[in-house]
């Protein structure tokens, strides 16, 4: 089993109905990391300052997430500060500070270079071919996406599509990403582009799962307190390409695929449940396959 994850490692300022936190660990490849370890070993390539607490760094190790690929760096760490209304898809960015992300050249260690799956979290898609260029021939590799670069690199992000088999990206994206304001048009204009799968997040209401040949929709698990919505996309590609490693399928199985989509869905579902990484900290796998089987009676019919 190998997934390697190029993403950020980050400090997060949040604010929501239910509370405010300073500077909490968070970050796509944080999130996703952690979601994925439930599933499988993953390897992550970042880079964080020297404000970044030793103690995460402990907690991936628990978790057996390969952090040799995690670069530390003379500055400080990205730090993103947003701020939540009672609606929790909507969020508003108070303050990006790239730090020492801005100039971020992920390197891949030699020992990570045959992975199966490859993912690139949110980062710049003029890195997509940074990556690829280090690494031997996955078996699948995917990318994520957020609204900056959709706005700011077009074009690269655009190219970047050419070389991945799934897209993951919120249906908002989705939208920007192609002019349509219909989700199925656009979904099927981005796999004319070049993924075999398309992952449209839609926050409280699940995600719809896309294919040339595939249409699967998973629910977002109920959810009364939506204490902090952070990090819950990266949790769901995270807890998504976790049981596809752990299974060794690679996008051709539909009923995996499907399955995937479901395990996203669970992982996503408990991410949201307290600020930050907290939920991960003390959620066991118990918990997981309970939370899939209810989740199973909830659509049955």
């Amino acid at each position: 089993m190998s997934l390697l994850i190029v993403g950020s490692l980050a400090f997060d300022t949040i604010e929501t109905p239910w509370g405010r936190r300073e500077k909490i660990v968070g970050g796509s490849g944080t999130y996703c990391s952690l979601a994925a370890s439930f599933f499988t070993q993953p390897r992550i390539v970042a880079v964080v300052g020297e404000d970044f607490p030793a103690e995460i760094m402990k907690l991936f190790e628990s978790r057996r997430i390969d952090t040799r690929g995690v670069e530390l760096r003379s500055g400080k760490t990205f730090h993103w500060e947003g701020r939540y209304g009672f609606d929790p898809n909507q969020r508003t960015t108070v303050k990006t500070e790239l730090n020492v992300f801005g100039d971020f050249r992920p390197r891949i260690p030699a020992e990570f270079k045959d992975n199966d799956i490859i993912f690139l979290a949110n980062v710049d898609p003029d890195l997509v071919e940074v990556v690829l260029g280090q690494v031997s021939r996955p078996k699948l590799t995917a990318l994520d996406t957020i609204n900056f670069w959709i706005q700011t690199k077009p074009e690269a992000l655009s190219k970047a599509l050419e070389r991945v088999d799934v897209f993951f990206a919120n249906d908002e994206e989705v939208k920007m990403l192609t002019r349509e304001v219909n989700l199925i048009r656009a979904a099927k204009k981005i796999l004319e582009r070049g993924p075999k799968i398309v992952i449209t997040k839609k926050g409280e209401h699940g995600a719809l799962v896309f294919g040339r040949d595939l249409f699967f929709g998973v629910i977002a698990h109920p959810c009364e307190d939506v204490v902090d919505p952070t990090g819950a996309g990266d949790s769901f590609a995270g807890g998504f390409l976790g049981y596809l490693d752990k299974v060794q399928s690679f996008g051709a199985n539909k009923k995996e695929i499907r399955k995937a989509a479901v395990f996203g869905s669970v992982i996503a579902s408990f991410a949201i449940e307290d600020f930050g990484i907290d939920r991960f900290r003390r959620l066991a796998a118990a918990e997981i396959e309970e939370r899939f089987q209810s989740f199973k009676k909830l659509v049955s019919f």
